[in-house]
């Protein structure tokens, strides 16, 4: 489907711009299977950023004329226009408030995206590796044009915040390495036959962040000290649509966080008796990670973990789900080390050939607690965002590559994981206290992250029904506090979750209030249908209708 005439519809424009996306983007392009995209890295420059900018403008000049057209008014294409209108209308928000000039992370910065690709480039063939080979000579003019935005931002007083930039300092000290860094670990795989030119290109990119890293922590890192770590209203505001698809109150959601934690508490502190009788909910789960089930070993835990999502297939498929056998397939991996704490889901390529990815960081841990990882399974795995997103890869054709791709609304992919979670205690997955108390904690984690994330950026005043500093305003330092108090994971996890949320303002929201929505829109078919309402039918339509926002998500889910 792509854009050949003047007389091109929503789809044909919204998959016209992802191939002129991955022209500029070939990141993109290797998350989306293309082999062009192995051997290029983005410009990631203030000229790419500006490149990116200008396409998606033009893009919404050619919607302009394509929403006119006779059939732009069907299901299919009113879908796609509005979830391209309304996606890079966003993006040019945050492009055009120079955002892109302070973006500094733990976990969302170019340096990561550009990290994170590696391990997802084909390292089948010697070809394969030739082309990875060629991307990391790139990497020393990618990472420079990282630093030129940087700098950038620095003479137009755009500054990231200080404890986010010293996290990605340590990130990339560990990346460099003593006297190996990541990317020679990386490259020890490939062919003997190419053995002195993966080397060189290794030695090469580990140089340019060993560079990076020198100029982050001499030159950034003096000029950002005293800055804020927390963006304040308007800012939080802009990050937040293009988040989640919608322009929140953010003060009624602050208040649904913490109506969601009262809830929670209640049903935790009923958990934690069966356990540990007397005991808190937090006692508890001390308790669990002394002497409840666990799995010993790096390589156990990723085959226990692949075991536990081909159950779930089995258990699911046929009875609330109908999938393809191609969705079936999903891999159990182990995160590179050096990123953030949290496990993340990494897509399939659009034929498959590569198939969706779990990914838990171990964070050189050898022993890993169950009730921390079967909730969790469920939510990056399956029924989470493998059934999504690899059904809307499946379904690709039938919607766009932008709907199955690119478009994707963090919102409504975290939303539907939380939702999945929720499901699988509803179906009866979760039967003993230990995992329900995990479950429980999880869910916790996400209203806490509503709280805090909110909270800390907009510096709202703490409840007085709160049972933690009532009365006042939040900081930093309180969250941090506050998070851990309410969080069964260990204190580096709950310090690189809180440095994620200061350097990815109002992403942290989406998981609960994209549950609610995903919830609200279940509740309204189910109502509309009556008795005839059909849950496996319904997942499977909801499932295939691609991303939206959480704008559209209530509205079209409720008419399935």
């Amino acid at each position: 489907m792509s854009d050949t005439s003047g007389s091109a519809l929503p789809r044909q424009v919204a998959d016209a711009y992802v191939d002129a996306l991955i022209e500029l983007d070939p990141i993109t392009g290797t998350y989306l299977g293309v082999a062009e995209s192995s051997r290029r890295l983005p410009d990631f420059s203030p000229a790419g950023q500006q490149a990116v900018a200008d396409l998606g403008r033009a893009t919404l000049a050619r919607l302009d004329v394509a929403e006119t057209l006779p059939g732009a008014d069907s299901d299919a294409e009113r879908r796609c226009g509005r979830l391209l209108r309304e996606r890079l209308t966003a993006e040019l928000a945050v492009h055009d408030a120079d955002e892109g000039l302070r973006l500094v992370s733990n976990i969302h910065s170019p340096v990561h995206h550009l990290r994170d690709a590696f391990p997802l480039t084909p390292a089948e063939t010697d070809e394969d590796w030739s082309a990875i080979a060629e991307r990391l000579r790139a990497v020393p003019a990618a990472l420079a044009g990282y630093r030129e935005s940087l700098a950038l931002g620095l003479e137009r007083e755009l500054l990231g915040g200080p404890r986010p930039t010293a996290t990605f300092i340590e990130q990339l000290t560990e990346w460099v390495g003593e006297e190996r860094g990541w990317f020679e670990d990386f490259v020890s795989a490939g062919p003997d036959s190419l053995r002195t030119e993966l080397d060189a290109a290794a030695r090469s990119a580990t140089a340019a962040l060993a560079e990076l890293r020198d100029w982050m922590r001499e030159v950034y890192a003096p000029a950002v000290e005293g800055a804020p770590d927390t963006v304040g209203r308007e800012r939080y505001a802009r990050w937040s649509r293009y988040f989640n698809g919608t322009d929140l109150d953010l003060d009624e959601a602050y208040a649904y966080g913490w109506s969601e934690y009262h809830r929670l508490r209640a049903e935790m502190t009923t958990e934690a008796e069966k356990i540990l009788p007397g005991a808190g909910p937090w006692e508890a789960l001390a308790h669990l990670d002394e002497h409840g089930e666990h799995i010993e070993g790096v390589d156990e835990v990723r085959v226990w973990l692949q075991k536990l999502m081909d159950e779930a297939i089995d258990a699911l498929d046929g009875t609330h789900f109908e999938l393809a056998e191609r969705v079936r397939r999903v891999e159990s991996r182990i995160a590179p080390p050096g990123g953030a704490a949290a496990p993340y889901y990494t897509g399939p390529s659009e034929d498959f050939s590569r198939p969706g990815r779990t990914w838990l960081p171990t964070m050189g841990e050898t022993r890993f607690p169950v009730y921390d990882l079967v909730s969790t399974w469920y939510h990056e795995g399956v029924p989470g965002h493998h059934l999504q997103i690899a059904q809307w890869t499946h379904v690709a054709d039938q919607l766009s590559r932008y709907q199955a791709s690119v478009g994707q609304v963090s919102a409504n992919a975290e939303g539907w994981a939380l939702y999945a979670e929720r499901l699988m205690d509803e179906l009866g997955f979760l039967p003993d206290a230990e995992r329900r108390l995990g479950y429980l904690d999880a869910q916790m984690m996400r209203a806490c992250r509503v709280i805090v994330d909110i909270g800390m950026h907009l510096e709202l005043e703490i409840p007085a029904d709160s049972p933690f500093h009532p009365g006042e305003r939040w900081t930093p330092e309180l969250a941090q506090e506050f998070f851990g108090n309410h969080s069964g994971r260990p204190a580096d996890f709950v310090e690189s979750e809180l440095t994620r949320y200061l350097s990815m303002p109002a992403q942290a929201i989406g998981y609960k209030l994209g549950e609610r929505a995903w919830l609200l829109g279940r509740e309204n078919a189910r109502r509309a249908h009556g008795d005839a309402f059909d849950a496996k039918a319904w997942h499977m339509a909801a499932l295939s209708q691609g991303s939206l926002g959480l704008d559209d998500l209530v509205d079209e889910l409720s008419k399935l």
